[in-house]
């Protein structure tokens, strides 16, 4: 089943939507493994008209490829995969967007996104600033993923949106000061501001939302924002020069209501009108 309205194929393509079902870090409940089918299927129960951005899906050229083939078990490999099969889809200029999954799978694409886009910048909505050097002594974590992004593209190029979740050491790494916003998006148009005209990958961690409009999640974290001041931000943030996005941490399970999921395409189909 693809994702409504992505009809079109990979060649006449300008976005193209790929499935990353790993949960292989998870620290507390897993099962966001099953997330991408599920915003699949719950994107047939929404409209492919965006009344936020006044856009509708049927105008998009959107291609969906389905799931990557990742194994269980073995990382190391699957981050491999993702970072190898990431780099096929974007290689031809396509936009991409890339359902999770855990948060983890944001290193690999970073890591692809990066070698094509330089001076890239990475655009953090979260609960949790997942900023911790390893989780129980693994480096490679959904609990330090944007610690490795970090690394990668460098700190004063990371600005995080809603964090709720830290540790007090976070506050003492480079620009954090500057570059973090705790608990609402007040920075937003700031961070716009100083972004200009850079490639930037948008990476959004749907528990930033509060559990009570979104408990379908591994790690709820109480305080979050409201669906509309997330799409709020997300129509601040659209006028960048986004290249690349990922939405993880739906785990749908969790939500027996099945609201979860809806939200979680709902927040798709607004990436992909302006994407």
């Amino acid at each position: 089943m693809n994702y409504y309205c992505a009809n079109s194929s990979f060649e006449k393509a300008q976005i193209v939507i790929v499935g990353v079902p790993y949960d292989g870090t998870s620290s507390f409940r897993p099962g966001s493994r099953f997330a991408p089918n599920a915003i699949r299927e719950n994107s047939y129960g929404i409209e492919s008209y965006s009344p936020y951005f006044d856009k509708d899906l049927r105008e998009k050229k959107i291609c969906d490829m389905g799931d990557m083939p990742l194994p269980f078990g073995d990382k190391a490999f699957v981050l491999d995969i993702i970072e190898k099969f990431s780099y096929k889809l974007i290689k031809n200029r396509k936009k991409l967007l890339s359902i999770g999954g855990e948060h983890l799978i944001t290193f690999p694409l970073i890591k692809t996104f990066a070698n094509k886009y330089q001076n890239i910048s990475v655009v953090h909505l979260d609960a949790h600033s997942d900023l911790i050097d390893s989780y129980r002594s693994e480096k490679l974590s959904h609990a330090s993923v944007i610690r490795r992004v970090c690394e990668i593209v460098g700190f004063e190029n990371v600005y995080q949106l809603g964090i709720r979740s830290l540790n007090s050491t976070d506050l003492n790494l480079p620009y954090r000061k500057e570059n973090l916003c705790l608990f609402n998006f007040d920075k937003a148009q700031d961070f716009v501001e100083r972004i200009g005209d850079r490639p930037v990958y948008l990476t959004i961690d749907l528990d930033v939302l509060d559990p009570s409009i979104f408990p379908g999640t591994g790690t709820p974290e109480p305080g979050g924002v409201t669906y509309k001041e997330l799409i709020d931000c997300l129509k601040k943030l659209s006028v960048l020069n986004i290249v690349g996005c990922d939405i993880v941490e739906l785990s749908p399970q969790y939500d027996t209501s099945g609201v979860s999921s809806i939200v979680a395409a709902s927040v798709a189909r607004e990436v992909l009108c302006f994407l």
